[in-house]
């Protein structure tokens, strides 16, 4: 039996430690400062030891076993959260099979340790890491979800493992914020709950589904606390952020389309302390609808895997509290000034987005096939299309500098520990579960110490040494704990109708930043450039995608001060349309070439004016604004969005 090391604790706070306690991570690479030390063991192997370190890199996992060395570091970015735990009584029944707590029916469970379940008899404190690991594959990759179980029964009375399981809680909780100066005890910053506003009618009309299942046990391991309400109309979520005290959250996080994170937004800017409001309250987005641009251009700008698990990414990007800057643009029409974090778009684009409404029971494909009946039928505006241009690098990069290195990577000729497949894998162990006692499973991904999708590590035991070990999860993911939480967590839906403050005869105004550009009614200054004409369509973005399938201006950062107007004019050939529409999805849609017919062109402030008495489809953000004269310009870094990192 290996001696257990001491951790580095003094003063009842964690310290950073000497420079003897820090480890060399590779050549060039600065060494990792380790916090806390302990070795661990497995009981249905025997010769195993794991030394487990916490350090500014993450968590760091070396198994020594007859002689080999296996090593893997969860990196702290992939870490959401931690809890301590206390196992629950058995029934009746139950198997101490170390199997059968992961697989079987018959479930081993934890508990909170005022819970009034705990087993008294087990004097082991358990901590729980979820950690979710970036894999990167062809298409990009995808989050594997990961429990890591540390069972800490050093001592004979809980009341002293509890305190090594506290010290580790604290210490990684502390780390995953960003904080450097660890104390015994976590507490965090803002103690405040998450705004959760969800629209149940966006995209297929399954958000409600979707949010119970894939969000909330995310926000469990994450500990969030957060309020949800639920959408009961059109604009409610707007009137709700701007009647409010909205300081009494420290976010906003709206489930549902581009077009919720709209009305929050503009919810912000009809209040009279807008300043106040757009600082203090960052907005996050889980995408439920058909296009969900912004949350696409979010996880492509920090090469996040989006398309496999889009709700998974979202919501591991809103729980870790990070935000970035975000560029909104103020758009003016003839009778109402609005604030725009999307795009603005005048024909064929918003024909399709506009028109598409009809088939939005099918989800995106509805852009797909209206995109083909709009090509058949193609469409021409008269107008003119005024614009300041903008003075952008041609060397800018694609996607955000990245911190860290490639999960993965040989540490030196010491082998890896390998992953399960996926979070949900489920474990076929017909040895174990048939109560097998000779060595025949100790090939079974579940009781080897390979690094599967739920690893339980135990220190030694001044009670019994090889006493059946108890690591069993109550899943937040099972269908049964659907709606377990672990914080505490409001949901509510409008108490009424009418449960906001109307303001004059439902006339609200809007504030925010004045225009610095001349009036909508005023001419156009001789400064500006004008192309007049007919036009097939006349769109600006200032995100890199419009909907998920949409990369639309492949250059566009969140706060680059840059609006990305793509004009197409009459006479491009059906063929050079649909070469662009293909290219939609790659980014590949604009020609290299010069082409007097298709232009994408930078600017800070544009000015579109279909000719009198015309007829057509304008959007602000794929919402449908009146049809006629309407400008926009772009005021950078604004708002605060939320971000994974």
């Amino acid at each position: 039996m290996v001696d257990k090391p001491k951790a580095n604790y003094a003063g009842g706070e964690i310290v950073n430690p000497s420079p003897a306690n820090s480890k060399a991570t590779g050549c060039g690479s600065p060494p990792s400062v380790v916090y806390l030390t302990e070795t661990f063991y497995i009981s249905s192997k025997k010769n195993t030891v794991f030394e487990v370190q916490l350090t500014d890199k993450g968590l760091s996992l070396k198994k020594q076993s007859n002689g080999s060395t296996k090593e893997q570091t969860i990196p702290l970015k992939d870490i959401i959260g931690c809890r301590c735990l206390r196992s629950k009584r058995m029934t009746k029944g139950g198997s101490a099979c170390a199997c059968t707590s992961i697989s079987g029916t018959a479930q081993l469970k934890v508990v909170e340790e005022n819970s009034g379940e705990q087993d008294e008899s087990d004097v082991s404190a358990y901590l729980y890491i979820y950690a979710y690991i970036l894999k990167r594959n062809r298409r990009g990759g995808f989050r594997e979800r990961t429990t890591i179980t540390l069972r800490f029964r050093s001592f004979d009375k809980y009341d002293d493992n509890n305190k090594e399981a506290q010290k580790w809680r604290a210490a990684v909780k502390y780390l995953i914020t960003g904080e450097t100066s660890l104390k015994a005890m976590y507490q965090p910053k803002d103690t405040r709950k998450t705004l959760v506003i969800l629209n149940p009618k966006s995209g297929s009309g399954k958000a409600r589904e979707m949010f119970q299942q894939r969000v909330a046990p995310v926000f469990a391991e994450a500990e969030v606390s957060y309020d949800l309400h639920i959408t009961k109309k059109s604009d409610w979520a707007r009137e709700f952020v701007r009647s409010r005290d909205i300081y009494l959250w420290r976010g906003i996080v709206v489930v549902g389309g581009d077009g919720i994170f709209y009305e929050a937004l503009n919810g912000l800017f009809e209040r009279e302390d807008w300043q106040t409001a757009i600082e203090e309250i960052p907005i996050g987005i889980i995408p439920c609808g058909s296009g969900n641009g912004l949350a696409k251009t979010i996880a492509h700008l920090y090469d996040e895997p989006f398309e496999t698990k889009p709700i998974l990414a979202s919501a591991l990007m809103v729980v870790k509290g990070k935000h970035s800057m975000l560029d909104i643009v103020r758009v003016e029409t003839r009778s109402q000034i609005m604030f725009s974090f999307l795009s603005v778009g005048w024909g064929l684009i918003s024909d399709i987005d506009i028109e598409s409404e009809r088939l939005r029971a099918i989800g995106g494909q509805r852009f797909t096939i209206w995109s083909v009946h709009r090509l058949i039928s193609l469409r021409t505006y008269q107008g003119k299309v005024s614009y300041i241009p903008a003075l952008v690098s041609l060397n800018r990069s694609n996607s955000l500098p990245q911190d860290g290195t490639a999960g993965g990577a040989e540490l030196g000729g010491v082998g890896l520990l390998k992953h399960s497949i996926s979070y949900n894998t489920t474990l076929d162990c017909n040895d174990c579960r048939s109560g097998s006692n000779d060595d025949s499973h100790t090939n079974c991904d579940a009781c080897d110490t390979n690094f599967s999708d739920v690893l339980t590590l135990e220190t030694s035991s001044n009670l019994d040494t090889f006493r059946p070990r108890i690591d069993s999860w109550y899943s937040a993911n099972s269908r049964k704990s659907t709606y377990f939480s672990t914080v505490d967590s409001v949901y509510e839906s409008d108490r009424a109708s009418n449960d906001g403050t109307q303001v004059g005869n439902n006339v609200v105004r809007m504030f925010g930043p004045p225009s610095r550009i001349p009036a909508l009614t005023a001419p156009v200054p001789d400064t500006w450039k004008t192309v007049s004409g007919d036009f097939v369509m006349a769109h600006a973005a200032y995100q890199s995608h419009l909907s998920t399938e949409c990369f639309f201006a492949p250059r566009s950062k969140l706060n680059d001060g840059v609006i990305w107007l793509l004009i197409i004019r009459a006479g491009v050939s059906r063929s050079q349309l649909l070469s662009f529409m293909l290219g939609l999805g790659s980014g590949t849609h604009i020609p290299t070439q010069e082409n007097e017919y298709i232009k994408m062109i930078p600017v800070t402030a544009f000015r579109i004016e279909p000719s009198s008495g015309s007829t057509g489809h304008m959007t602000v953000d794929g919402e449908r604004v009146e049809y006629g004269p309407i400008q926009a310009e772009i005021f950078p870094s604004l708002a605060k969005v939320m971000v994974p990192k």
